[in-house]
This record gives structure tokens, C-alpha cells and sequence, in this order.
């Protein structure tokens, strides 16, 4: 739900976060709109953290994994994935955050979440030229993988419980979906 029903720009965000309307209050700029994060349950904050430290061992200094951090899409939007795996521009992001351009792949926990994950933010993540995003839904376990972005759709859809996958990016490497999502002990 979104706190108005105004529109927006990545500008007025801006400016609004410097003048601190947003301290101790939680939101992103999704499409226009000023929508509020809901606060992580156990799982999510256990799988995103594993998850996020694992990649940036085996990835080392080929990109960076960034952890719930902010990325700037053309469409008015300025979501802060749980984990974003963007290219390790150093300084440079002092000047903007991660660009499309610059991002290899997100990946979004959800729970709570999850229809705003997989319509809202799966459309923007596609519109923005996102080459992979990779959905898990805590509430069945899956890692929901949708790649190729066309208009506001992924054109390929995959859904693992178990197995391995392969980043776009970085086809050498062979992660475990137990990596980014496990039930087991």
C-alpha cells in the first residue's frame, strides 16, 4: 500500500530523503509512488544475509553483493532489493546508485511481500532491462528464476526447489539453490 497517491519523481524522493521525512520509516519509490518496506521476519533476514554472504565469497571481486541497498531504475522507481549483485564500479558509486546497466541480478525474499514482489516489482525489474530476477517465495520454498526482459515480462520463467543455477552473468559458476534458500538443517 502506498502512503499517497501521488506521483513521485526520483528528484522529489531525493529531495524528501534530505530533508529527512523519511528517518526511522522504512519505504522505497516504486513506480512514482512512496510504498512502505514491511519489516523482516526471521527467515527472510536469515536466508537474504546467508544468501548475500555466500555470494560475495564466491563471486570475490568480480561484483559487488549489495544487501538491501537502494538501485535507481528509469521508471521512477528506486527499490531496494534484498540482495543486488551489481558490477564493482568503487567511487563511483558516491555519484548515483547502481544503475540498470550496472546490475547483474536481484533477488528479492518475500513473505509478507510477495504480491507486491512478483507483479509490482517483477514489471519494474523487467521494464528496466533487469537481465535476471530471481524471486524467492519463502512461503513454498521455490526459487522462481525469470530471465530475458521484454517490456514489462520475462519471457523465461524457472522454479527449483532443489539443483543448481547458473547466473547470465557468470555462466562458469554453478550455485546450489540450498545456497539461497534452504529448509534444511
Amino acid at each position: 500500500m502506498a502512503l499517497s497517491t501521488l506521483k513521485w519523481s526520483l528528484d522529489d524522493y531525493h529531495q524528501m530523503i534530505k530533508a529527512g521525512l523519511f528517518v526511522d520509516r522504512p519505504v522505497e519509490l516504486l513506480a512514482g509512488e512512496i510504498v512502505p518496506m514491511p519489516p523482516e521476519g526471521e527467515p527472510h533476514a536469515y536466508f537474504s544475509r546467508t544468501a548475500g554472504a555466500y555470494l560475495a565469497r564466491i563471486l570475490g571481486d568480480r561484483a559487488l553483493v549489495s544487501p538491501a541497498k537502494p538501485i535507481t531504475l528509469p521508471n521512477d522507481s528506486e527499490p531496494e532489493p534484498d540482495i543486488a549483485i551489481v558490477a564493482p564500479l568503487g567511487r563511483e558509486y558516491l555519484k548515483h546508485h547502481p544503475y540498470p546497466e550496472n546490475i547483474f541480478w536481484v533477488i528479492e525474499y518475500a513473505n509478507s511481500s510477495l504480491e507486491k514482489d512478483s507483479t509490482l516489482k517483477y514489471h519494474l525489474y523487467a521494464e528496466a532491462g533487469i537481465p535476471e530476477y530471481w524471486l524467492v517465495n519463502l512461503q513454498t520454498g521455490e526459487l522462481i528464476i525469470h530471465r530475458q526482459p521484454k517490456g514489462e515480462e520475462y519471457g523465461s520463467k524457472i522454479t527449483l526447489t532443489t539443483g543448481t543455477i547458473s547466473p547470465l552473468a557468470f555462466p562458469d559458476l554453478t550455485i546450489p539453490v540450498a545456497a539461497i534458500i534452504s529448509t534444511e538443517e
